[in-house]
């Protein structure tokens, strides 16, 4: 019978650039929680604004959505070099040694894989945005190009927190979906 896995972070075995990409994605999880606090501040601020001094609201709204979009979006690289992205691990729980590690590097090519695609889409909207001046259409029209740089950064780090993830299991010093052989 299984039992409950235990799972870990991503380890780097020492390695200046798989430590150095886990520093950058822990910087991400700082910034991404910055955002979101941020974003209930603003709100908070907001509902003050709208039900105590009765006036109306520009700008809060649109920045709250656009804070909360980027949050998730850099926190991406985060939460995978800690391995809490949803996941279903029954087959990896049952498989064992070589054929795991097989496994996660399958995972690991087609996650990178369907992530560049995302990431190539990502710049080619940020870059039109930028190059064509977009703004939003509210009130407050802030320049698009500005939260619209959340996708390609968030899925530029999550593709190298990906890439790391897959070099660390190539060279042995992190374990197949964060899984101990039993």
């Amino acid at each position: 019978m299984a039992t409950l896995p235990s799972t870990r972070a991503a380890s780097t075995g020492g390695y200046l650039v798989l430590r150095l990409i886990k520093g950058l994605s822990t910087v991400c999880g700082w910034v991404s929680a910055l955002m979101i606090l941020a974003s209930v501040l603003i709100t908070c601020q907001m509902i003050f604004v709208r039900f105590v001094m009765e006036k109306s609201t520009i700008w809060q709204t649109e920045a709250v959505i656009y804070l909360m979009i980027g949050a998730t979006l850099l926190g991406l690289p985060y939460v995978q070099s800690l391995r809490g992205h949803v996941n279903v691990d029954l087959i990896p729980i049952l498989i064992k040694g070589r054929a795991r590690n097989v496994l996660a590097g399958v995972v690991l090519l087609m996650t990178m894989a369907v992530v560049s695609v995302i990431l190539f889409y990502a710049f080619e909207n940020w870059h039109f945005a930028w190059e064509r001046g977009w703004r939003s259409e509210t009130v407050w029209a802030p320049k698009l190009w500005i939260p619209y740089l959340a996708l390609p950064l968030g899925f530029g780090l999550y593709l190298l927190q990906l890439a790391a993830d897959f070099v660390a299991l190539v060279l042995g010093v992190d374990r197949a979906f964060g899984l101990e052989d039993n």
